[in-house]
């Protein structure tokens, strides 16, 4: 896999490796460097969780010793792990945060069992279950992750990438939103102020 296009030939013990566009590894990762791909793959795979035959039964179920809270609770500890799995890498922008509004959405609905036809608005079912937490989580662990590297001492390559300082040639066109371009607008500190503090 290489990022200028150019081919690569490694050989292991006189084999020679097969270069791939994309390959699973704990995600996906994409020539282009883009989190989309495992952006969605990691939704596809929490609502496939959520839509297991045992947690159907469990959201179906009208039995008065599961309230509905208990319910919540289940599906932020077994769907929403797997959904958001290494979400600290993620680069989050507008589009990403409406999928994963519409992803808590759907597993309320499953979860108050209130269907896609039923003329109840997102805010109804907000009041119902709990306010949106899912993309306030994600957020949280990007901000807990980006202080855990800016708090290590000396310089090191996760610090450099993650500061945007590495040398790489300007691309044509407006600049796709980075990593400390989400840091900036959720702490409202420039990358010289969130280093010191």
């Amino acid at each position: 896999m290489a990022s200028d296009g150019i081919a690569c030939r490694i050989l292991i013990q006189n084999d020679l490796l097969e270069q791939v566009d994309t390959f699973p590894y704990l995600g996906s990762i994409t020539e282009d460097g883009e989190c989309t791909t495992e952006f969605r793959t990691r939704l596809n795979r929490g609502q496939a969780i959520g839509a297991s035959l045992t947690l159907q039964k469990l959201w179906k179920s009208h039995s008065t010793g599961r309230p509905i809270s208990t319910k919540i609770r289940l599906m932020k500890a077994l769907v929403w792990p797997v959904a958001t799995h290494g979400c600290e890498s993620w680069t989050v922008r507008k589009n990403e945060e409406t999928r994963l509004d519409a992803f808590e959405m759907k597993g309320l609905r499953k979860i108050l069992r209130v269907s896609w036809t039923a003329k109840k608005t997102n805010d109804w079912v907000l009041k119902a279950g709990v306010k949106g937490e899912l993309v306030r989580t994600v957020k949280a662990r990007k901000l807990v992750y980006y202080g855990h590297t800016m708090r290590e001492q000396g310089s090191c390559l996760e610090k450099e990438i993650m500061q945007g300082t590495m040398p790489d040639a300007s691309k044509r066109g407006r600049p796709r939103t980075a990593r400390m371009d989400n840091i900036k607008t959720w702490t409202g500190l420039s990358v010289e102020e969130s280093i010191t503090e």
